[in-house]
């Protein structure tokens, strides 16, 4: 099993039982980090952290493609079932045992607005997620600011956190994050995708290890093996 960082939050799973492939926040279209040239595997699951245009991105697209089903909160699933998507909807702090492994909804502190042409349709409560396979856990923290909650979360081998600032967590903010669940590898995102959300991900780095925590700066298309975390 291994992850891929694909730029901005999108993060994919792969190999996962050397059988599915999961992708989160598929955000590939207009994605000016997007590694130019990668060509995703096939799809078995999409999970949507929520419903801002840059983490559902590409959802509806891959679904058709490769007949994926999504997983997100119920709102929206319920929205992108109206899409042609299948979906299995859940809500913060549920957990389900899907084939390829465990999920659990984590909070988020963020919107989940979804623009749908000249509307503006509920989205649900954003969230990150939690994935158990193969006995490694992989946290994708989502769009959120520092929320207390994160001092719940235990045993977590890979940690994507963000990092960029305005909409969600800066660099401090990240820091106290890290502090207070002690991933084993922190991986920042969320920055550096547009201006707006300009990150130094060195310093970041440099504050994690000074907490005796390992820290690994993906450029979108890399790539870390779950093995050894």
């Amino acid at each position: 099993m291994k992850v891929t960082f694909l730029g901005h939050a999108a993060v994919l799973v792969s190999d996962i039982e050397e059988k599915y492939n999961v992708i989160i926040d598929p955000f590939i279209s207009g994605n000016p980090a997007f590694p130019k040239g990668f060509e995703l595997p096939k799809i078995d699951y999409v999970l949507v952290t929520h419903g801002h245009a840059d983490h559902i991105g590409d959802t509806v697209e891959i679904c058709k493609e490769h007949s994926s089903t999504v997983i997100s909160n119920y709102e929206l699933c319920n929205y992108l079932q109206t899409k042609g998507c299948k979906v299995h909807p859940m809500h913060v702090g549920g957990v389900y045992y899907f084939e390829f492994g465990k999920v659990k909804l984590t909070p988020a502190l963020h919107g989940s607005g979804i623009h749908d042409g000249d509307k503006v349709i509920y989205g649900g409560n954003p969230c990150g997620f939690l994935i158990k396979a193969e006995g490694k856990t992989i946290y994708h923290a989502g769009d959120t600011g520092l929320t207390k909650e994160m001092e719940l979360l235990k045993g977590v081998d890979i940690a994507f956190i963000p990092i960029g600032g305005n909409f969600v967590m800066d660099v401090e903010d990240a820091l106290i994050a890290v502090e207070m669940f002690k991933p084993k590898t922190v991986v920042p995102i969320h920055y550096n995708t547009w201006d707006i959300i300009h990150a130094d991900a060195e310093k970041f780095k440099d504050g994690v290890e000074k907490l005796g925590l390992r820290c690994v700066i993906l450029k979108p298309g890399e790539s870390i093996s779950c093995e050894g975390v």
